[in-house]
């Protein structure tokens, strides 16, 4: 059984449908990228997945249930992150408390241990920073705990923007063109960064992107999305190397 499973997705915006009939599939563990141009309908896929819209039709299948109708909190304990094109992170936080918003689901301590600062509520607090800086590891931001997120450089916003999505321990991961604004060196280090964090969570993968040296480098399958419909579908280089895909996109 396939961890994502999304059939006959559609909908539509003042009778413009901007996704019709989109089909996916993706494994376990399997780093898969959803490209095409700008307008497409990609994010518009990212928000029917993640339930900040709900489709005219299809539906979509995490673990083998159905998850059209849920809230968007409701997917994200189902299993399924995000982050974003353009980075929203808690700027005037710490970058240790901006992972430690990732496990707002968990809290476990209740309002009136947290307001008079109750043994439970340092116990917990505790779990929560431990986590959060085992987490920063993995990125090596650990350093950066105490520094205000606003102030890391674009690179490390991006490597944090993902660590706190791994907080709320999703099954599927969805990344809305993580390599935006990035140069050369700090593609490169994302793709890195991408790889570690399939094998390290034995994570599945999603992702977005333009760039299509990322794409390549790292994608096992890729869909090509024009004009809100599905053009082709299948392993990385055979689709890269299709002439629709070559026509349509890659202006060659």
């Amino acid at each position: 059984m396939s961890l994502l499973e999304v059939n006959a997705l559609g909908i539509s915006f003042g009778g413009l449908k901007a996704v019709d009939q989109f089909h996916i599939s993706i494994e376990k563990k399997e780093l898969y990228g959803l490209i095409g141009p700008n307008g497409a309908g990609k994010t518009t896929v990212f928000n029917l997945l993640t339930g900040v819209y709900q489709p005219n039709t299809g539906e979509i299948l995490l673990n083998g249930k159905n998850i059209v109708g849920s809230s968007c909190i409701e997917i994200n304990k189902k299993g399924i992150a995000r982050t974003f094109q353009n980075i929203r992170l808690f700027d005037k936080l710490t970058v240790l408390d901006n992972v430690k918003a990732g496990f707002f689901q968990e809290n476990s301590y209740s309002f009136i241990e947290g307001i008079f600062r109750l043994p439970r509520y340092f116990q917990k607090e505790k779990e929560m920073s431990d986590r959060a800086m085992d987490l920063l590891s993995v990125f090596h931001l650990e350093e950066h705990a105490l520094d205000l997120a606003g102030n890391l450089p674009y690179g490390k916003q991006r490597k944090l923007e993902i660590a706190r999505a791994l907080a709320t321990n999703p099954s599927l991961l969805l990344l809305d063109e993580p390599a935006a604004g990035m140069n050369p060196n700090e593609t490169e280090e994302l793709m890195d960064t991408i790889r570690l964090v399939r094998d390290r969570f034995d994570m599945t993968i999603l992702l977005i992107e333009h760039d299509m040296k990322l794409v390549s480098g790292i994608c096992d399958r890729l869909t090509v999305l024009n004009f809100g419909q599905v053009l082709t579908e299948g392993k990385t280089q055979e689709v890269l190397h299709d002439e629709k895909v070559i026509k349509a996109y890659l202006g060659e």
